[in-house]
């Protein structure tokens, strides 16, 4: 089974996204059924939907709303096979989550929080432990300078599954792999974190080809069996569209066997979420 480890949707007449402004691409409504016929043109069977909401928890501007939004959507379109939520980690209980199998993962703005040790708050390690006894995946959404963070966090919680969403967002545009690198790779040594090939296309300069270095040590650090294709549509918009952002990918992996780019393309996702095909 292909899967879009990672596609966001949504309705600016129902839930504003203040962080479009100024991005004609992405400053309109994105429906699920805007983005089928590209998962038909690349054969994707399934997707996991991830939220978009980008407030900080201390501003008390979060709620679960688009969670909710997300698995009712999700019910009715059986391509999408997983949901990643959000939760209020400072708050959360591991009776806090809905009770829905959609509900893969949760997710947080963390690359948005003023704390950089944000993810290390006492409160935060206690909502972490709770998204582990529910039973689901924490994506991580940071900055490259988070880093470092990221391998205390991981490492502190190894009954959690992590995932790195965007390869945690490396400088492609300035050219340096380092310090980058080398944080990836202590992240890597830790088996209870995933990574995702996603987000690539808009960290990187005025030429596409200059992000293979960086998916290439993606691809060395966590293996084929921890890394996963996410597009990132409709976010992909501000530099290419669905079908350059498959090529891309399909060139990445270009090196791998057959099987280890099906994991890439669809069986890591599936493992990682505990993904079911649905009718």
């Amino acid at each position: 089974m292909r899967v879009d480890a990672h596609h966001h949707v949504w309705d600016l007449a129902v839930r504003d996204q203040p962080w479009t402004a100024g991005l004609p691409a992405l400053r309109r409504t994105f429906t699920f059924d805007d983005l089928v016929p590209a998962l038909d043109r690349n054969a994707i069977d399934g997707t996991i939907l991830v939220q978009t909401m980008t407030v900080p928890v201390a501003t008390s501007a979060n709620d679960d709303g688009e969670t909710s939004e997300m698995l009712a959507l999700a019910r009715t379109r059986p391509r999408i096979l997983g949901v990643v939520g959000w939760a209020d980690l400072t708050t959360v209980t591991p009776d806090s989550f809905p009770r829905d199998p959609l509900l893969v993962g949760i997710r947080h703005q963390v690359q948005s929080e003023p704390d950089p040790r944000w993810l290390l708050r006492p409160d935060v390690q206690r909502g972490l432990a709770a998204v582990a006894e529910a039973g689901l995946v924490y994506d991580l959404v940071v900055t490259a300078g988070q880093l470092p963070v990221v391998a205390e966090t991981v490492a502190r919680l190894p009954r959690l599954r992590f995932v790195l969403d965007h390869a945690g967002k490396p400088p492609i545009a300035s050219g340096r792999l380092d310090p980058w690198r080398a944080h990836l790779t202590a992240i890597a040594r830790h088996p209870n974190v995933a990574c995702k090939l996603s987000g690539l296309v808009t960290e990187a300069g005025p030429g596409l080809e200059t992000i293979f270095p960086y998916a290439r040590h993606v691809l060395d650090t966590f293996g084929p069996d921890r890394v996963m294709f996410g597009s990132d549509w409709p976010v992909l918009r501000l530099r290419t569209d669905y079908d350059g952002v498959v090529t891309l990918a399909g060139r990445w992996t270009a090196g791998l066997t057959a099987p280890e780019r099906a994991a890439v393309f669809g069986g890591t996702a599936v493992r990682w979420y505990r993904l079911k095909q649905r009718e």
